[in-house]
């Protein structure tokens, strides 16, 4: 989301343009009638069910399309349109910034959209949205996380939720109510220019990693100041798309759409996400934000999602394949289930058609109240009507060594030894080394995308420490590493050669890779230089994906897969000086060559290395003394989730029912003469007509009383099975 706002019309043309929106009340020229003091809506002690039905009352058309508007910052010019339009709702794009870019400029700008959208008669607050995809990563200073695709490599659902608590603190610190995060995309092919933003390519593991969810809205929803608005996107589909194109084409049968794509969005919805952001991709030819069946019937009728969906960036007025709203558009979406318009310049031609719209009855009020009833449910359960303004007390946590200690963790955690010939790595500190590459320090680099800016950028972009200075600060004298970019000068006096290389950041568009997947130039022609010295080389990839390099890869004693690590680069050397041995896997299949794409766990290709390989160091901790064993036991509930011609798609809840940790546990059915097709959070095997699935890596332990779930989907005809559960 980076485009640079519209060119504002002429001056007349405004002006006409707003004289008669005046006549159709948008611009507020007959405003509601201004609340009695204690209205209920303004009354927190009661439900917010309650307080919604009272404002609804009192809301014009003008108020109520105006809640439906999302417009960028930038555009918002003069900013008092906020408040004559009754605009709801806010966003920067991701090249939208302040100056200067800080996190106290942040809150002041917040603050002061704020104060204009509070000065209308009904006084309803913004919502302000803004992408934290792994961080608060427009601010300047703030903590970059690493993305998605290092996260996933951790299989750790609980880290995940603790770095989606952390962004939260962060956005809240500039009084930022809403990030469009996590993306819970099921990356398929690794040429797409989205994939890093995929904690991977099974629905497993982006379900199981929903948790961010959990992290950045907290328990309940408001029930305190960091509480921020998760959204689940993009729904639904997009990392699925043929060859990977951005914004392309999913072709699957729905039983196979529901059994990949849909998993992660069922879990978040579970965990009471508040927002749903929709994809620009197609399923099988229909665009995302003009599928009825799937917004309206499947997220908010069968998943019983009471949120609200958003489209995405510009993404109502290109249905058409043309940039600039029509009426049809508009009509096509918010019927559709789109509830708000991510305008995101162009406003004023925007509310002059929906309003057309709304009058003439193509878009029914009944769909107007029934979007504007979500949207407000969720401004009220933020709190946004007692507490509209920046909690002062967050912001200095922006950039805060709690959270940078919190995403050095996540680094190492996210580190995926892929080879170590000879046992090179762990490297020792009193050791001569000598460091290159293009990524070696360079923050900007090892951030990737989606870093104070869209598509991010190389260099110094914000404060952290590179990967070279974590390598010195680990070292007992950092007068014995050496560094040079491109390997000059390198000899056969080192004990190993580290080098940092791989890809420059990127985002969606831009990234796409349907060619070559492999190094750069000054990438090969670095680790030719590391090559001829003799020395060992050790390769450190910084990337958004894996990369064609098998050709490369006998001249490497050790290759280590750090995906794009953020700002915390000592996460690195964590892991190449074994203070923390690696235990990431792989959340993707490694290619052995470009034209094997798409290649996915399970797909009968033979990869060069598979989905789940990680090695580690040759140390074992001391197991210590063997635990005391405790009662264990567990329950299992089947729900039929949905049914359709010949199959049907089945969610098993399972409980810990026993005093003591569940360490695993296994469930058994009997299947009817039905056969499952696809199963995601366990491990399905068959025999004499009985199912059994047990749990996957990520979901076997459960403490007493906690939950899990997994699913599939089956042809045959649709029953409810009694399940036995065992621990």
């Amino acid at each position: 989301m980076s485009r640079p706002p519209s060119p504002r019309r002429p001056v007349i043309a405004a002006a006409l343009c707003a004289a008669a929106l005046s006549l159709t009340g948008l611009t507020g020229a007959a405003p509601a009638p201004s609340p009695a003091a204690a209205a209920p809506h303004q009354d927190p002690s009661l439900p917010v069910a309650d307080r919604v039905d009272d404002l609804l009352s009192r809301m014009s058309t003008a108020d109520k399309i105006g809640q439906m508007t999302q417009i960028e910052k930038d555009a918002l010019v003069p900013q008092s349109d906020l408040a004559a339009y009754r605009i709801g709702s806010v966003l920067s794009g991701g090249d939208s910034t302040v100056s200067p870019n800080n996190a106290r400029t942040w809150a002041d700008t917040y603050d002061s959209l704020q104060r204009t959208a509070l000065g209308t008669p009904l006084g309803i607050p913004v919502i302000y949205g803004i992408d934290a995809v792994h961080g608060h990563n427009a601010v300047r200073g703030a903590t970059v996380f690493p993305h998605n695709i290092g996260l996933g490599a951790t299989r750790d659902p609980e880290l995940v939720r603790r770095v989606g608590r952390a962004v939260a603190e962060e956005v809240a610190g500039t009084g930022i109510d809403w990030s469009f995060a996590p993306c819970l995309c099921v990356a398929r092919d690794d040429r797409w220019g989205r994939t890093y933003e995929s904690f991977g390519e099974k629905p497993e593991l982006p379900t199981s990693m929903a948790t961010f969810v959990t992290g950045m809205q907290g328990g309940t929803l408001g029930a305190d100041p960091a509480s921020v608005l998760a959204t689940a996107k993009h729904y639904l589909g997009d990392g699925g798309t043929t060859g990977g194109v951005d914004q392309g084409n999913t072709h699957l049968s729905e039983a196979e759409l529901r059994a990949v794509h849909l998993p992660p969005f069922q879990e978040a919805v579970r965990r009471g996400v508040g927002s749903v952001m929709l994809s620009y991709s197609s399923w099988n030819g229909v665009r995302s934000h003009a599928h009825e069946y799937l917004v309206t019937d499947v997220l908010k009728g069968e998943l019983g999602f009471t949120g609200f969906v958003v489209s995405d960036w510009a993404a109502v007025d290109q249905l058409d394949g043309r940039s600039g709203f029509t009426a049809a558009e508009i009509t096509t979406a918010v019927n559709a289930g789109v509830d708000m318009v991510m305008v995101p310049h162009d406003y004023e031609r925007f509310l002059t058609l929906l309003h057309g719209e709304v009058s003439a009855g193509r878009i029914p009020m009944a769909r107007v109240d029934d979007a504007n009833r979500r949207i407000l449910t969720k401004k009220f359960q933020l709190g946004l009507f007692e507490r509209p303004f920046t909690d002062r007390s967050l912001t200095p946590g922006v950039g805060s060594a709690e959270h940078r200690a919190l995403a050095r963790e996540a680094v190492r955690a996210s580190q995926v030894l892929l080879k170590n010939d000879g046992g090179v790595l762990p490297l020792a500190k009193d050791a001569r080394l000598f460091v290159a590459g293009k990524s070696a320090d360079d923050i900007g680099n090892q951030s990737g995308g989606w870093t104070v800016g869209w598509q991010g950028r190389s260099g110094p972009v914000t404060e952290g420490t590179t990967v070279l200075q974590g390598i010195r600060a680990a070292v007992t004298d950092p007068s014995r590493v050496t560094y040079d970019r491109y390997g000059n000068g390198i000899d056969g006096g080192y004990a190993a050669a580290v080098a940092v290389v791989g890809e420059t950041p990127y985002a969606e568009g831009r990234g796409d890779r349907p060619g070559s997947m492999g190094l750069d130039q000054e990438d090969l022609q670095t680790l030719a230089r590391l090559k001829a010295s003799g020395v060992p080389v050790v390769v450190v990839l910084v990337s958004g994906r894996p990369l064609d390099i098998a050709a490369h890869l006998p001249d490497w004693k050790a290759l280590l897969a750090a995906w794009l690590p953020g700002t915390e680069g000592s996460g690195v050397s964590d892991v190449l000086f074994g203070d923390h041995a690696p235990t990431g896997k792989l959340p993707v299949t490694w290619m052995r060559s470009a034209s094997q794409q798409p290649v996915n766990d399970g797909d009968g290709k033979t990869p060069l290395f598979p989905y789940g390989h990680g090695l580690s160091y040759d140390t074992a901790p001391d197991p210590g003394p063997t635990p005391t064993p405790v009662p264990r036991a567990c329950a299992a509930q089947f729900r039929l989730t949905s049914s359709w011609s010949g199959g049907h798609q089945a969610e098993v809840t399972v409980e810990n029912t026993g005093t003591g940790p569940l360490t695993g546990w296994s469930v058994e059915w009997d299947l009817g003469g039905s056969a499952v097709t696809h199963l995601w959070n366990g491990t399905l095997s068959v025999a004499q007509g009985r199912a059994t699935v047990r749990n996957s890596p990520h979901n076997g332990a459960l403490p007493p009383d906690a939950t899990t779930s997994f699913g599939f989907t089956a042809n045959g005809t649709a029953s409810t099975p009694a399940v036995q559960c065992t621990g």
